[in-house]
């Protein structure tokens, strides 16, 4: 047991934020990717919006299954609601999973606060990653689903807290000066992986950054409508709507 514990303190110095061997933990088992895209493949916007809406969300607006287009069928509160469990079914997997995995690692393991943030970290938006995944190609939606925005937040805020905390200022704060939903994410996930590299070290940033850009493919049709400044902003096509519905009787 003793030389298992020299062992690990070993690995731990001489790792020093460097990139984790995923074997280490027991990453190989499928249990955790499996359980984490089944719960971020459930289609909250779907379904709420089939329930309250009586309205498939996939036949409105962008077709998206997100927040934002929710928002599209007029009611903020179905759309805060989808929002909330987007990121809460990513969050608690992740939360889990990681619990899991930190009531079976050795003590030594955790012996350093930098090297267990960088260890959580690491397995926290590896698992959080597959269930971004099953957000963005649920296989119940034959593999269409969201663009992995508060699916993602939600990994981020569990498995890289300050990581995750700048990320959503970062939207907030492009949301609020560009009323442009897509921007924002965009920006919010390119700080995250810079962030989690500079607190959580190289191998969880790394993983972050494929998070980043898997965003980013989800976002390719936002950015060339932003690049021809054609991308609608935040409430637009519902303020739209209501020109078009106010003209409509006037016409006839």
């Amino acid at each position: 047991m003793s030389n298992t514990v020299t062992n690990f303190d070993e690995i731990a110095h001489s790792l020093n934020c460097a990139v984790l061997d995923p074997y280490m933990f027991g990453l190989i088992d499928f249990f955790p990717y499996i359980f984490c895209y089944l719960m971020g493949s459930i289609p909250f916007g779907l379904i709420l919006t089939k329930i309250f809406v009586k309205q498939d969300i996939r036949s409105l607006g962008s077709g998206n299954i997100g927040a934002t287009n929710v928002l599209r069928t007029g009611n903020k509160s179905l759309a805060l609601a989808t929002l909330l469990l987007d990121a809460l079914k990513s969050g608690l997997s992740v939360l889990f999973i990681m619990y899991l995995y930190s009531i079976h690692l050795p003590e030594a393991c955790v012996s350093e606060q930098i090297y267990h943030d960088m260890k959580n970290a690491y397995i926290g938006l590896t698992v959080g990653l597959f269930a971004i995944l099953g957000h963005c190609f649920p296989i119940w939606l034959k593999f269409k689903g969201g663009k992995g925005v508060a699916t993602g937040l939600g990994a981020l805020l569990v498995a890289a807290p300050y990581a995750g905390l700048a990320a959503c200022l970062a939207w907030i704060a492009t949301a609020k000066i560009t009323k442009y939903s897509s921007l924002s994410a965009l920006i919010a996930f390119l700080i995250a992986p810079i962030i989690t590299l500079f607190i959580y070290g190289s191998a969880p940033a790394a993983i972050c950054a494929m998070i980043t850009l898997l965003i980013w493919i989800r976002h390719k049709d936002n950015i060339k409508r932003l690049l021809k400044s054609e991308e609608p902003k935040i409430g637009q096509n519902k303020e739209k709507q209501k020109k078009e519905d106010s003209v409509e009787p006037v016409s006839k």
